[in-house]
């Protein structure tokens, strides 16, 4: 099945208020696992941007200026998201804006139906904590290295981690009540889907570690 993560970055909290998308990221997943296709894209917002929202995702309105404006763009977003539900973090501001563009511009807005947020299974995971994305990257061990602002794309291929690992990571892929038929059947290799992601101990551990085994030498 195709999902699409989905992220924006915007000038402001209110679609109502006039303020605007300015940037859009989408990551696809197929089956759960991201395939490597993405889009993206600046947008003209048509007004200033505010202090405070500059601050998040870093985005000037030099930078933006000469940027396609959100009607110049909607052809390739619905190409690209066609036939997909949605993987959004706080999925209510983003669809808020979406459909605020979508319905401006003479178009059915995106039903709630194709949309999963993930912020309502992170709190059944995880009751009474923080779940924001950079919570749960923290919580899940994803490098958090280049994300020195916010970035709708950027954001997108963090959160298809995030959501990778709350369908169980790179294990999902594996049926442990299944049973073969024949013990002689040959298994593709090449074909089983993983992630690829590397978990670095920190020197804290190492050392906790190299106590142990030396505790145990000794007894």
């Amino acid at each position: 099945m195709r999902k699409v993560t989905l992220d924006l970055e915007t000038t402001g909290l209110n679609p109502l208020d006039g303020h605007k998308i300015i940037e859009i990221g989408c990551v696809e997943l197929m089956n759960n696992f991201p395939t490597g296709n993405t889009w993206q894209t600046y947008i003209n917002p048509k007004r200033n941007i505010p202090q405070e929202a500059f601050e998040v995702h870093g985005l000037t309105e030099e930078f933006l200026e000469n940027k396609p404006f959100f009607k110049d763009t909607i052809d390739d977003f619905l190409n690209f998201i066609t036939d997909s539900d949605f993987i959004i973090h706080n999925a209510k501001f983003d669809m808020k804006f979406i459909n605020y563009e979508l319905e401006a511009n003479n178009l059915n807005p995106i039903s709630n139906n194709k949309v999963i947020d993930t912020i309502d299974i992170a709190k059944k995971i995880f009751p009474g904590q923080s779940n924001s994305l950079d919570a749960l990257c923290k919580r899940y061990k994803i490098n958090l290295e280049k994300r020195k602002f916010h970035g709708a794309l950027l954001d997108a291929e963090l959160l298809a981690e995030v959501y990778l690992e709350m369908q169980g990571g790179r294990q999902q892929g594996f049926d442990l009540k299944s049973e073969y038929k024949d013990s002689k059947e040959k298994i593709d290799i090449k074909n089983i889907q993983y992630s690829k992601k590397v978990y670095k101990l920190t020197k804290e551990e190492i050392e906790n570690n190299n106590k142990l085994m030396k505790s145990i030498n000794n007894y």
